[in-house]
Order: C-alpha cells, then sequence, then structure tokens
C-alpha cells in the first residue's frame, strides 16, 4: 500500500515569499536537493504573483504539497487567466539582457517533471525522493 499525504497552503501576492518556501520546503532532507528545490519553488510563486496576479494583494495563491513514496509534488495556482500553452518553454531567451524568460528555465531546470494545468494557471512541479 502506497501512502501519501498532502498539505494546502494559502501565500498572498506578495514578494516576501523565504517564509513560504521554506514552509513548503519542510519535508525535503537532502540538503542539495534542497537549495535546488528552493530556487525552483521560488521562481514558480514569484511567476505566480507577478504574472498571474499582477501583483495584485487582494489575491493569493494556493499551494498544495503532496508527499509520496517516490516523489515531492508541488502545485501552485494563481488566479490568473493562465499561461498559454505556446508560452511555457524553457530555453533561456535569445537576448542575455532580456528582462523576462528565465523562471520558467530555471524552474526547469529545478524539477524533474514540470506539468501545467489545461488553463496555464497552475503548475506542477516534482522532485523524485531519494530511495532510503
Amino acid at each position: 500500500m502506497h501512502l501519501s499525504h498532502w498539505s494546502q497552503f494559502t501565500v498572498p501576492s506578495t514578494l516576501q515569499l523565504k517564509f513560504y518556501v521554506m514552509l513548503l520546503l519542510e519535508p525535503v532532507e537532502n540538503m542539495e536537493k534542497r537549495e535546488l528545490i528552493q530556487l525552483g519553488l521560488h521562481e514558480a510563486l514569484v511567476n505566480a504573483v507577478v504574472h498571474g496576479n499582477l501583483s495584485n494583494p487582494s489575491k493569493h495563491v494556493r499551494v498544495r504539497r503532496i508527499i509520496t513514496p517516490n516523489w515531492f509534488v508541488w502545485q501552485i495556482q494563481d488566479k490568473g487567466n493562465g499561461l498559454k500553452e505556446a508560452q511555457r518553454r524553457f530555453c533561456l531567451p535569445a537576448e542575455v539582457e532580456a528582462e523576462r524568460g528565465r523562471g520558467l528555465f530555471l524552474i526547469h531546470k529545478c524539477f524533474d517533471d514540470v506539468r501545467w494545468s489545461k488553463k496555464g494557471n497552475r503548475v506542477q512541479v516534482a522532485s523524485r525522493r531519494e530511495k532510503i
């Protein structure tokens, strides 16, 4: 029998995210993996706040954390209209000076699996758990 555990969090639309990222990271014990996931979660939350919720302080971001025997999974959902499928690419922008485009690249580098909802306002990121 495989057990999974999930928790739900509500994150305000703010860029003061350190507390929330640390809370979401609590079950991750491997420090090297933890640092990588921390970067990816921060990028995903910033994208949800800035691009999804348009930094509107009356909106929030919903995060579900799911822990299974093999995976750590986070589902991050904003109140926005969603990211169009064509915009979900994860390569670096061609121009070094570009102000946008690095976040999705970092998210894909930090996680083993990245999936989007059909609407595009929820991203699911997952990292494999180490076998004990």
